[in-house]
Order: C-alpha cells, then sequence, then structure tokens
C-alpha cells in the first residue's frame, strides 16, 4: 500500500484502514464525477480478500479478485487491477456474453423510447453498454438520481434468459415486477407504457420519504 500510485485511469487513490462490522476497507480508487470507484478490502467472516466496485447505485464483489492469501491476492491485483479500472470507464463488446447478444439488444433503436431524463434522473447506463454485474445479470438501463439515492434499473439474467426490473428509493430497495419480459420487444412494449409513470412515482415516493 505504501507504493501505491495516486491516480490511476482518472481514478484517486484514497487510503481508508476503516471497520464496518466485518468488513476492512483498506483503500479505494475513486472517480466521483462518474459514480465509480473499486474497493480493496478484507472480509472477516469469510477470511478473504476481495475487491468491490461501485457504479452508480450498484455495488458488487469482483468475484476474479478473491483469495483467502494476501500473497496472492497481491499478485491477482498487479495483473488485473489496472484492467478492471479501465474496464469501468471504457466498454468491451467483446467481453458480453454470447445470450445477452442473442436478444439483439445491440441491434435495438433505443433512442426514441428512453429519454435522457425524466424529473430529474439521467439515464446513467445505456443498453448500448450494459453493465456486468453478479449471478449472471446484466444492468442494460438504469436511470440515476444520485440527490434523491434513487435509481430505476431493468437487467437481463443470463441463466433465466429473462428480464426483470427494480428499483431505489431514497437508499431503500424496492422490488417490482410490472417490467418482466422473455423477449426485447415486450419488454419494449411495457417500457413505452409504464417508464415515465414508474420514474415519476419512484421521484415522489422519495422527496416524501427524504421530506419526512
Amino acid at each position: 500500500m505504501k507504493n501505491l500510485p495516486n491516480m490511476i485511469h482518472d481514478f484517486q487513490l484514497q487510503r481508508l484502514l476503516t471497520q464496518d462490522e466485518d468488513t476492512y476497507d483498506l483503500y479505494s480508487y475513486v472517480n466521483n464525477s462518474l459514480h465509480r470507484s473499486a474497493t480493496v478490502y478484507y472480509h472477516a467472516e469469510t477470511e478473504e480478500y476481495k475487491l468491490r466496485l461501485q457504479i452508480g447505485s450498484f455495488e458488487f464483489c469482483y468475484e476474479e479478485c478473491i483469495s483467502s492469501s494476501l500473497e496472492n491476492f497481491e499478485q491477482i491485483l498487479r495483473k488485473r487491477f489496472d484492467g478492471i479500472l479501465y474496464g469501468m470507464i471504457n466498454f468491451d463488446y467483446d467481453k458480453i456474453e454470447f445470450m445477452l447478444k442473442k436478444t439483439n439488444l445491440f441491434q435495438w433503436d433505443y433512442s426514441s423510447l428512453l429519454p435522457n431524463g425524466i424529473e430529474d434522473f439521467e439515464l446513467f447506463i445505456f443498453p448500448s453498454q450494459p453493465l456486468r454485474i453478479t449471478n449472471g445479470s446484466y444492468v442494460i438501463i438504469d436511470y440515476e438520481c444520485f440527490g434523491l439515492q434513487s435509481n430505476f434499473a431493468i437487467y437481463y439474467n443470463i441463466f433465466r434468459d429473462e428480464f426483470f426490473s427494480d428499483s431505489r428509493i431514497a437508499g431503500t430497495p424496492d422490488v417490482n415486477y410490472e417490467f418482466d419480459s422473455h423477449t426485447l420487444e415486450e419488454l419494449q412494449e411495457k417500457l413505452a407504457h409504464h417508464l415515465k409513470n414508474q420514474l415519476r412515482a419512484i421521484y415522489e415516493s422519495a422527496k416524501k420519504k427524504l421530506s419526512a
């Protein structure tokens, strides 16, 4: 940790050494303007060193950087960390799994369907650059309102071959089944009918909750 560079790919080093229950955060590389960070930590429950990525509202353990040995973990980070940060701000189509490509997502013209902003929400993750998270899921659409700690996201899961959604209202997760779909065509129809009302409902609920 003494020799870490202060900056990697526009990510700024933050030395942490903080504890939250059974998690010990060692250091992070952060890009606040892009709402992205990568945090190296030790998880006492599993006795493993891990890497936690945060992109917008999404925070998850990067599954390829887990080790019970500090020496081995250091070697993994030396080999992969630079590329992980680069990949957080540079999309790579070649790394997308076949099942998602097969949905024709990358041939989908969504420009007239997905407005850039509604009720202080901004389109943060675009279908043309989906985000792979965990358990075979990709975020293909995400609207964020960072000021209200709220978002609305559409996912695709490669194991279930299904689109689904959830949201966060003033920091509280909220499940919604209205957008569950088995095809992109079905999803498009539901977005056309319900997206704007859904975002407005989340916005109003978040404002009410934060002002209470």
